[in-house]
Formats: structure tokens, sequence, C-alpha cells
């Protein structure tokens, strides 16, 4: 029964670990891409409303807001965004790819939105942390962002 439960945890990881393998491949895609954005929303809709999965639903919101052709519906889900992202850094301050979805949103967004208080210690965190990075992809989209 003991190897059962081993198995069951080893194979949910393994499958959560791929999961966040899409998740982030798609982030990238997100900005230019409105139908892969409106699907990740999708995704996102129904998890829960915390760590990894709230930074990424606010992060996707964020960019959707680019995709939004409304004024009113680009500042509401900008906001939503903006509100998720800060709860799931408030929540663990110290997870390096909550920050690193924080900053890239920070640095992207235009100033007259004000979302711009974070970057600099977002950018620290991230430049001390990135050799702790293990995930190949989220190694090279936090380099990426740094470098630009």
């Amino acid at each position: 029964m003991k190897w059962l439960v081993s198995a069951f945890i080893i194979c949910f990881s393994v499958l959560h670990a791929q999961d966040y393998d899409i998740v982030r491949k798609n982030y990238q895609k997100a900005v230019s891409d409105k139908k892969i954005c409106k699907e990740m929303l999708k995704h996102f809709e129904n998890k829960s409303n915390t760590g990894l999965d709230l930074a990424y639903q606010g992060a996707f919101q964020a960019v959707w807001a680019k995709h939004a052709i409304d004024p009113f519906e680009k500042l509401t889900t900008f906001r939503k965004g903006k509100k998720n992202l800060d709860k799931a850094v408030k929540q663990n301050p110290n997870l390096i790819e909550t920050r690193f979805l924080r900053y890239s949103i920070q640095k992207e967004s235009p100033a007259f939105l004000g979302y711009k208080s974070n970057i600099d210690e977002d950018k620290m965190l991230l430049n001390r942390n990135i050799k702790d990075v293990d995930d190949i992809i989220l190694k090279q989209m936090i380099i990426d962002i740094l470098k630009s």
C-alpha cells in the first residue's frame, strides 16, 4: 500500500511539473497570441487562488489587457492581474517564479498604469537567486527578461 501512495505522489509531481512547462511556454507566447492568452485564462479560472497558480492567473490577466479592445476591459483586467500577482507574492515572497512574473509584467507595463514599484526589488531577487533555478525553461525566461 505504501508503494502505491508513493507511486501516486511521484506521478502527480511529474504531471504537475509538465503542466507548468506548458504554462511557461504559453506565457512567452501569450503577449503576441491572443488565442493562447485566452486559453490560459480559462485554464486558471478554476485553479486554486494561491501560490503559483494565482501568480500565473494574474500574469495572464495583465497580458490580456494588451489584447482587449475596450479601454474599460483593458484597465479592469490589468488591475485584476496586478492584484493577483501582488497577492501571490505576498503569500510566498521568496518564490522566484512568482517574482519573475511580477517583474516581467511591471517591466513591460506602461508607466501611466503606475505598476512599477517593485521592479528593483524583484530584479535584485532574480539576479541573486537565478543560480538556484533548476527548470531550464524558467531559467532562460528569467535570463531573457533580465537582459532586455
